[in-house]
């Protein structure tokens, strides 16, 4: 089914005039299109630069509209799934080939720019990938990122302080994307790199021009990966501590864990640990030291305790704080705080935490979308946000109330 398509969003002046005082988001999406992307078809949905609440039941596609949002920032968006993966499944889009999300996106007085991000299936000798576009001109990752910061928290992350290490440094880089656009490019060429040198040492090659290059690589990347990341948990918790006894938000505190070599931000100690650990790396097929397996470690400041240890709320509260913090860092540092993507995000906090989360979102000046099966745990938002549900497949727009 295609969407339910609104050429304007909101019908009737009176009711525009309604939630006006909304419209005044330094960065928003003012509107999206999407083809053949997860459960839906076809079709666009204008907004105002404003908060958007997407409500409904399970299951009818709120997280996938964030998903496609996410992908116009570099990294694998919210889901981390596969390009091909995203694809529309149903019967009559068989014959489809790619899926593409594209967005307008209003800058405050610095204007509105088209941003676009598809699917490029696999040909031989190639592998799938994706690729962006700025006013229709072929765009790098790291130009979007500049462009379009955006952070994310979903019901998946609840377990983010429980899971392995990899989820938690995902985490951490969306964080330094916001605030360092070239982390992509350079965390997307190291992993290339020690991809290419495992291959190598996996077919048996321990010395040679092309290997001490790779390693070089990945020694500069890596160092540059590791000084990002500490020099943004310094300045998170700066802004954490200062913000200590405001809010309804717990403090935390941040700090990377590791062996000295694989957070340290000297290329020449990164590259002698690559170089005396290949033959260690090729016998088990894994790259055993670097930024790859740092992970990061929080702790609850007001109990002392280890984010591990918290409780299911606690966690959840803690992770709200960090991202806001570091909205509030990008927003100081450059002018403009990153779009906010929350999915689920007011089902399990109070009333007074959904209020100050959403009093944060509106100060913050930057466009939040949020998703939600209760319309009324929005109530706040009533006359300051724009609402949207979706229906069969479609986009239906209310007036707030």
């Amino acid at each position: 089914m295609g969407y339910a398509f609104l050429s304007s969003p909101c019908a009737d002046p009176r009711e525009a005039a309604s939630i006006a005082l909304a419209d005044t988001c330094a960065l928003a999406a003012t509107r999206i299109a999407l083809s053949d992307f997860r459960s839906y078809a076809k079709g666009e949905l204008f907004v105002r630069p404003a908060p958007v609440v997407l409500c409904g039941p399970n299951g009818i596609g709120k997280t996938n509209l964030l998903e496609a949002l996410s992908l116009l920032s570099p990294g694998r968006g919210l889901r981390g799934a596969r390009l091909m993966s995203m694809l529309r499944k149903n019967a009559d889009s068989a014959t489809a080939e790619n899926w593409a999300v594209s967005a307008t996106l209003k800058r405050g007085p610095e204007g509105e720019w088209e941003i676009g991000a598809g699917y490029v299936p696999t040909v031989p000798g190639t592998q799938p990938r994706r690729v962006f576009h700025l006013n229709g001109v072929p765009a790098d990752a790291a130009e979007v990122a500049e462009l379009v910061p955006v952070l994310w928290l979903t019901p998946a992350m609840d377990r983010l302080f429980l899971e392995g290490a990899q989820l938690r440094r995902r985490f951490l880089d969306r964080l330094v994307f916001a605030l360092v656009p070239s982390h992509a490019r350079k965390s997307a060429r190291y992993e290339r790199a020690v991809s290419d040198r495992l291959r190598l040492l996996r077919d048996g090659t321990r010395r040679g021009g092309w290997l001490d290059a790779l390693e070089k690589t990945m020694a500069e990347d890596g160092a540059a990966i590791n000084a990002a990341r500490q020099e943004l948990t310094d300045l998170l918790n700066c802004e954490l501590n200062a913000r200590r006894a405001e809010g309804a938000f717990p403090c935390a505190h941040l700090s990377l864990a590791g062996e000295a070599a694989d957070i340290s931000c000297d290329p020449a100690v990164l590259m002698q640990s690559f170089a005396t650990a290949r033959q260690r790396d090729g016998e088990a097929g894994r790259t055993s030291s670097g930024p790859h397996i740092t992970d990061l470690e929080v702790l609850h400041v007001g109990k002392n305790s280890d984010a591990r240890e918290c409780s299911t709320g606690e966690q959840k509260a803690l992770l709200i704080s960090i991202a806001l913090a570091n909205a509030w860092l990008k927003r100081k540092r450059h002018g403009v705080a990153p779009m906010l993507l929350l999915d689920e995000i007011a089902a399990h906090l109070d009333a007074q935490r959904r209020s100050a989360l959403f009093e944060e979102i509106l100060a913050l000046n930057s466009q939040a979308w949020l998703t939600g099966t209760d319309r009324q745990l929005f109530s706040p938002l009533n006359d300051r946000a724009e609402f949207v549900t979706i229906e069969n497949g479609g986009f239906v727009q209310a007036v707030s109330r």
